[in-house]
């Protein structure tokens, strides 16, 4: 499959998965909150496992996209999810969504455009020898070594005493956690090439298969928890869009770092993606900072006509 043909393709799962992780959280936090008005636990709400099902098929979603296209194109679409989230959230949960609010998701739409637009297209690691180099490179092993340091303090310090008060605990927790998934994702494609290639197996090629594999299962896993958690103290809407602009920034970085999908990218394209990521996040902080403000069209009009 040529690199474009490939990339269209992890384009278009990338889109589909990311509305699939949008209605996720919505539909969870829809059955904990009626889990917790009857006084039993969310693991026995329809509505709740629905949810849960749903994030697997948009895990499974983003490991297909990231094998088939670059993280850096793929990471931001997760911007997609937001609005569709909050759209969903405004029906399920009765949560507001103001003016502002729709301006915001009409950015966030806007601002993936310019994303995918600028992102590049092509893999710089397209085989399982320059995926085992780069995995023993200093710079990603240091990066590793931070990123578990600060996994463990969050874990076992942060979280027990301020994780129901503020929301970067558990965000903080996930995003770093996705800076193994996104790797893991793509590392497990290049090496099964090798592992399950001819008629007989490539033993070095399945011991980092399997590892990865391992590594991925923990990571998602691990998430899945402290997503939950969050989603017993927080708004649904705040968490997914404050979660999306830390996951972004921490694993197209972990991205960067180990599959250097950014040397071949121009000024003009990376001038582009920091637009594209400036406009998305503005659209997520409309939609979400300022939803308890009761702004509507016809306040706006009622504004104009008193000027005048």
């Amino acid at each position: 499959m040529e690199q474009g043909v490939a990339s269209s393709v992890g384009l278009a799962i990338a889109v589909l998965s990311s509305f699939m992780n949008g209605s996720t959280f919505v539909l969870q936090r829809k059955g904990i909150l009626r889990a917790e008005s009857r006084g039993a636990s969310y693991l026995t709400e329809l509505i709740w496992w629905t949810g849960t099902f749903g994030m697997g098929l948009g895990q499974i979603g983003n490991f297909l996209a990231y094998n088939t296209a670059p993280a850096a194109l793929v990471t931001p679409l997760g911007a997609l999810g937001v609005p569709f989230g909050s759209l969903l959230a405004s029906y399920m949960l009765q949560e507001k969504l103001n003016l502002l609010g729709k301006l915001g998701c009409l950015l966030s739409c806007a601002g993936s455009v310019v994303l995918v637009i600028h992102a590049p297209k092509t893999d710089n690691i397209t085989s399982r020898v320059q995926l085992e180099e780069k995995l023993l490179d200093p710079v990603f092993l240091g990066y590793v070594c931070i990123v578990l340091a600060l996994l463990v303090l969050l874990i076992f310090w942060i979280a027990p005493a301020h994780g129901s008060t503020n929301i970067l605990t558990y965000i903080g927790i996930c995003s770093l956690l996705g800076t193994f998934t996104v790797p893991s994702s793509k590392g497990i494609g290049l090496a099964a090439q090798d592992a399950f290639s001819g008629s007989l197996l490539n033993q070095r090629a399945l011991c980092l298969c399997i590892i990865l594999l391992l590594t991925l299962v923990c990571s998602i896993f691990l998430q899945f928890i402290y997503i939950n958690k969050a989603l017993q103290y927080f708004d649904s809407s705040l968490f997914g869009a404050v979660y999306y602009v830390v996951f972004t920034v921490l694993v197209t970085l972990a991205s960067g770092i180990l599959f250097q999908e950014w040397s071949d990218v121009t000024f003009v394209n990376f001038l582009g993606m920091l637009c594209g990521f400036i406009t998305v996040s503005v659209g997520i902080i409309l939609l979400q900072v300022f939803k308890e403000f009761s702004i509507s069209a016809t306040d706006l009009r009622k504004v104009t006509s008193k000027k005048h």
